[in-house]
């Protein structure tokens, strides 16, 4: 048995298209060829304070917090067949309160039918936006983005993940990729305190069909997952599609039922040589539909990101300062109650900062500031409050 260090997984991991999470297990044991168990783990935490969200009101928070704390393994049977588990703190409860403890994220196979075409099954995401399929450890800024625009890890299953099965295909050197699936779709709208009611006499259990479409102009992505920043290791240019559907996909607890859809668009530019660094900007569109029943979550979202990463290291990294704005239009207030139904309510975040990249995904502090308009705890009203946010973000 041989323990390889992380550069040469982050090389098995991308040729045997798997996903970018992956790639950053600290270390692999190899039991022969194309056999090896890899594992690994990685941590978000940080320091927030929020305008006049003390208990007292008129105060600012000020909290220390454990965003997220994964572990990461993943394994291969052969060249053809490879699987994943991966754990996630318990972040939150149903009705939205603290729990303790983990829960699985991603348990699954993969099966390389092809060198452009595989087979998923398990729990994995599915089939969605750059930004859920990147992630928190992936995304632009570092941390965790606040849910706002990109719905579906904050309200989409277990932190966006689901039980189903999916066709991922790469096409034209890994220039196309198209990844088409049927999920569960029960736990759509998780933290939302209900989900789809699959037991309900007045549901129909039908499967959630999802499916992706992104084409890159310049350099490849290989891989299912994705990362929202290569940190100036490729040229970027790439236009996804993205779309999920499910009959009775939204069932409040009053009985109410309607049908789920949404869609989006995301694009991704990343230039390097671009003066003394690389320059990147990303910007999507969201479209949710849950036919009336939970109009809180349904409307339409844009987010908007811009980065410029020196190439010149200061100290133990890069300085690259950042700049993101997200708002969701939501056509109500309230999910599921008769009271303001039809009161329109707009969630939005804007924040400047920069990233200090220590290794790319390993190893990143991020410090933010900005402003926030959101709906408040018991959805009765849109509170504003400017913030502060630092976070550290390590994988090993």
């Amino acid at each position: 048995m041989k323990l390889k260090v992380n550069g040469l997984r982050v090389a098995v991991a991308l040729a045997c298209g798997l996903t970018a999470q992956l790639a950053n297990a600290g270390a692999t044991i190899n039991f022969g060829e194309d056999k090896y168990i890899s594992a690994g783990f990685g941590f978000i935490g940080g320091y927030s304070s929020f305008e006049d969200a003390a208990n007292s009101g008129s105060d600012r928070s000020n909290d220390f917090s454990l965003d997220s704390a994964r572990i990461y393994l993943s394994g291969s049977f052969n060249k053809y067949i490879k699987g994943m588990f991966n754990t996630e703190r318990d972040i939150a409860t149903p009705s939205g309160g603290n729990a303790s403890g983990i829960q699985v994220i991603d348990a699954n196979v993969q099966f390389q039918v092809t060198p452009e075409i595989a087979i998923w099954a398990g729990r994995f995401l599915s089939p969605s936006d750059r930004a859920n399929m990147a992630g928190p450890y992936y995304s632009q800024g570092g941390g965790y983005w606040s849910g706002i625009a990109s719905r579906y890890g904050f309200n989409g299953g277990v932190i966006g993940r689901d039980e189903g099965v999916a066709i991922v295909t790469s096409f034209m050197e890994d220039h196309l990729a198209v990844s088409l699936g049927a999920f569960e779709g029960d736990k759509t709208f998780r933290l939302s305190g209900v989900g789809a009611l699959p037991d309900s006499a007045a549901v129909k259990d039908k499967l959630m069909y999802a499916g992706r479409v992104q084409y890159n102009f310049w350099d490849a992505e290989p891989g299912y997952y994705g990362t929202g920043n290569y940190f100036g290791a490729k040229d970027i240019l790439s236009i996804g599609i993205a779309g999920r559907t499910k009959k009775d996909g939204a069932v409040s607890s009053a009985g109410l039922a309607g049908d789920y859809k949404s869609y989006s668009v995301d694009f991704l530019l990343e230039k390097k040589d671009v003066g003394p660094g690389t320059f990147s900007a990303e910007a999507a569109y969201y479209y949710y539909d849950t036919d009336n029943v939970f109009l809180g979550e349904q409307g339409h979202a844009y987010s908007a990101g811009l980065g410029y990463l020196f190439s010149e290291p200061v100290g133990w990294g890069k300085f690259m300062p950042i700049i993101r704005y997200q708002k969701f239009d939501a056509d109500g207030l309230t999910d599921n109650s008769s009271v303001n139904r039809n009161v329109g309510a707009t969630s939005k975040s804007f924040e400047i900062g920069t990233n200090y990249v220590i290794a790319p995904y390993n190893a990143v502090i991020t410090a933010t500031y900005g402003k926030q308009d959101r709906p408040n705890s018991d959805n009765t009203a849109i509170v504003d409050s400017n913030f502060l946010k630092v976070a550290l973000q390590m994988q090993f």
